[in-house]
């Protein structure tokens, strides 16, 4: 598994394009006898590996591989970019399919072994981190005979997720008018980013008379060319987050109307691009039971001296409070057992039950299929921002010290459910009190954002 993970790391790919990351995680399962279904959902680096032997049920681990821009950082303790503005692993995601990859292996040769029948199946779920993945995936149709999902994510601490998460669309809004010279002629002009302000300007106001708990982010993707041209084309890419699909939906008709009312007031046209969108995430209590209890009995993650100076100098270069907002969170006895510990991977329980999070994942569409959990485990130094150049670190060098422990949680999980009747049963049960039925959010004719690199 390490080398799998250097081997991601070392080429770090965004999300549709990540070519090179799933041909080795799909090489590495048909070596070991899996099934492999390739181009799932329209998306060539999409797949679904497959394993089975005697009658039983159909459990399924997800993995992602993609990297985030901007983010080519080498292994120390300084900001040093391997290249430029290139990609790199910010989220743990080379860590995360290989140790996916490894568990599903693990359960296959249990199953060869006759210690459990059934059917274990890894998802290569491309293009997470712009929420395209998973949802062309569903819609698709390949985790409808899940009987489970189970996933993890990389992390500061180990314990399961309780918690959920936000509900999204991802649009752009593409405004078009009249360019002229700015100063000699402005009046025959009609500027498309004056579209794109009095948009942004309406989402402004619109801010204080929708729910705390809705988020709405934009991007200027276009502006123009130079300041004494009216510029003729300009563009916003938005994402509207909710704790419910329909909050989300209600919210993003408002900008619609938005957007329509910015058209006329700058005299435009414009036009809309729906990327992508995702439901909210529903975390299986049984199932992140199931996590708490082989998290008992794996215990800690053993890093070594240079490992934890490593991460103790990487944590001096985080920003003020991180550690302090990071250890708030913990319950006892954990914050003060965590307080001046560089690297922290005693078990903990949940810490996040009930809350919506302020993020969104695709995982949520597959939760609202088929029971499923996720946890944490501890591969980034204690208060580590996500999405951060020290995450990178971390995932290039002493991250890769906990894929073993997570490979064998997954792997003890899975088979748990692939032998454990009454547990799955639970699962289930839970699962339709809080599901009742999935719909795709994408609008019919969507098509996977293969230019939606950033």
């Amino acid at each position: 598994m390490d080398e799998l993970a250097v081997a991601l790391w070392e080429e770090p790919e965004l999300g549709l394009h990540e070519e090179h990351s799933s041909k080795l995680l799909r090489e590495t399962l048909e070596e070991a006898g899996f099934d492999i279904e390739a181009g799932v959902g329209g998306m060539p680096t999409a797949f679904v590996a497959s394993y089975e032997a005697g009658e039983g049920p159909t459990i399924g681990i997800l993995g992602e591989y993609d990297a985030l821009p901007g983010l080519s950082q080498s292994v120390g303790s300084e900001r040093d970019p391997i290249e430029a503005g290139a990609p790199g692993h910010g989220c743990g995601h080379n860590l995360f399919g290989t140790a996916g990859v490894g568990a599903a292996i693990a359960v296959s040769r249990a199953l060869d072994r006759d210690d459990a029948g059934g059917e274990i199946r890894f998802y290569g779920c491309p293009a997470e981190e712009t929420l395209v993945g998973k949802t062309f995936m569903a819609r698709a149709g390949v985790f409808d005979d899940l009987d489970a999902a189970i996933t993890w994510h990389p992390s500061d601490h180990t314990a399961p997720q309780r918690g959920g998460s936000l509900a999204l669309d991802s649009l752009a809004f593409h405004f078009e008018g009249e360019s002229a010279h700015a100063a000699a002629s402005p009046e025959s002009g009609r500027s498309a980013l004056d579209g794109v302000q009095l948009l942004n300007t309406g989402v402004e106001y619109m801010r204080e008379h929708v729910p705390e708990s809705v988020r709405i982010h934009y991007n200027v993707e276009n502006g123009g060319d130079a300041p004494n041209v009216v510029p003729a084309e300009a563009s916003v890419w938005y994402f509207v987050r909710a704790p419910t699909r329909e909050g989300v939906e209600r919210v993003t008709e408002w900008l619609r109307e938005i957007a329509d009312g910015a058209a006329a007031m700058s005299r435009t046209e414009v036009s809309e691009r729906y990327y992508t969108g995702c439901h909210r995430l529903v975390s299986n209590g049984a199932i992140c039971d199931t996590f708490r209890e082989n998290m008992a009995e794996l215990g800690e993650v053993e890093f070594d001296e240079a490992e934890h100076e490593l991460a103790g100098e990487l944590q001096e270069t985080f920003p003020e409070g991180a550690l302090a907002d990071r250890l708030a969170e913990f319950e006892p006895p954990h914050a003060e057992a965590a307080d001046g510990a560089t690297l922290y991977s005693t078990p903990m329980d949940a810490f996040d039950e009930g809350d919506p999070g302020g993020g969104s994942t695709d995982v949520g569409d597959v939760s609202q299929i088929t029971p499923t959990a996720q946890f944490r485990a501890t591969t980034w130094a204690l208060g580590t921002p996500a999405h951060s150049w020290q995450a990178v670190v971390a995932n290039g060098d002493f991250g890769r010290t906990a894929l073993p422990y997570v490979a064998k949680l997954l792997a003890g999980s899975a088979l748990d459910l692939l032998t454990d009747e009454a547990r799955l049963a639970a699962a289930r049960e839970e699962f339709e009190q809080h599901v009742d039925g999935y719909e795709t959010p994408l609008p019919e004719g969507t098509e996977p954002p293969f230019d939606l690199t950033q």
